[in-house]
């Protein structure tokens, strides 16, 4: 294979029943100029030895399985390895829409000057897998775009990232738990060049023993006030800090008390294939009818 063009990155650990679930799409709709990159930290629940086989077999690009110092260090790690112009990434119990990724893809190859792409979202938790929600950052990008804020947030779960703005931007921050928070505040401060896809790249599943949802409302609450101190984020009514609030509230009602970063049998039991089958036709309909536009 030449050097690819698009890097998807995933960081994982102990995350098996997800990560299975996320990676088979990936690899089923991987292209030839497109590149997988998995960095493990150290799992002990079966995924290091998934991923070896999936490895020898020529199915995934790259992956290393070794202790890492907490997530960020992980996906910076898997920024590093990536040889691709473009990163994206695949976070292992989210949902995406590949043929939204490919027209963000298409457009920042063709638009060199592109720095970053984000999208509209759908959201659900596990404890409700009926009941999808829309979450849009539009308006903030636009007001940020205008010049009235100097900073907004959002999700990288729905960011592509050209990987040479990193240079200008830095990766992300490992004092912070809430690291795609502080990186959108960090990069729309620097004025680095964004645009706005109206359609949806990814949907966000709150589900339990992630990092957020093992993290305190106080630790939220002082890297909120950093954050707003550094990038003089005035905040809003949807920053990503009450997407962050909502897996905590997710997690704890899942994970039903045990205080372990292990999956619940409660988890595990249920039809977890079959539910996200459900969430990627839904993303895939939702693309097609939002007819998305660049901004």
């Amino acid at each position: 294979m030449s050097e690819p063009v698009l890097s998807y990155l995933i960081s994982t650990k102990n995350r098996l029943p997800f990560l299975k679930i996320s990676l088979e799409k990936l690899m089923s709709n991987i292209l030839p100029d497109e590149e997988i990159i998995i960095v493990d930290s150290d799992s002990k629940d079966g995924t290091k030895e998934y991923l070896t086989d999936l490895f020898n077999q020529g199915k995934i690009h790259q992956f290393i399985s070794e202790p890492d110092k907490n997530q960020a260090h992980g996906w910076n790690k898997a920024m590093m390895m990536a040889k691709g112009i473009l990163l994206k990434k695949i976070i292992d119990d989210d949902v995406f829409c590949f043929e939204a990724i490919r027209k963000c893809k298409n457009k920042l190859l063709i638009h060199s000057e592109i720095d970053f792409c984000i999208s509209n979202s759908l959201s659900v938790n596990l404890s409700n897998p009926e009941l999808i929600g829309h979450s849009s950052r539009f308006e903030s990008f636009m007001a940020w775009k205008r010049g009235s804020a100097k900073s907004f947030s959002f999700s990288d779960v729905y960011l592509m990232i050209r990987k040479s703005a990193l240079a200008y931007t830095g990766l992300y921050n490992t004092k912070f738990v809430m690291l795609d928070w502080e990186f959108a505040l960090r990069i729309s401060y620097l004025k680095c060049n964004i645009i706005y896809y109206t359609g949806y790249m990814a949907m966000g599943v709150g589900t339990p023993s992630n990092i957020t949802s093992l993290t305190s409302k106080e630790t939220l609450k002082k890297e909120g006030r950093i954050g707003a101190f550094l990038y003089e984020y005035e905040g809003d009514s949807k920053d990503i800090s009450q997407w962050s609030k909502m897996k905590i509230f997710a997690g704890k009602i899942l994970k039903k008390g045990n205080k372990n970063t292990e999956l619940t049998v409660e988890t595990l039991s249920l039809d977890l294939p079959a539910i996200y089958n459900c969430f990627y036709q839904e993303i895939n309909q939702r693309e097609i009818s939002a007819n998305g536009t660049f901004h």
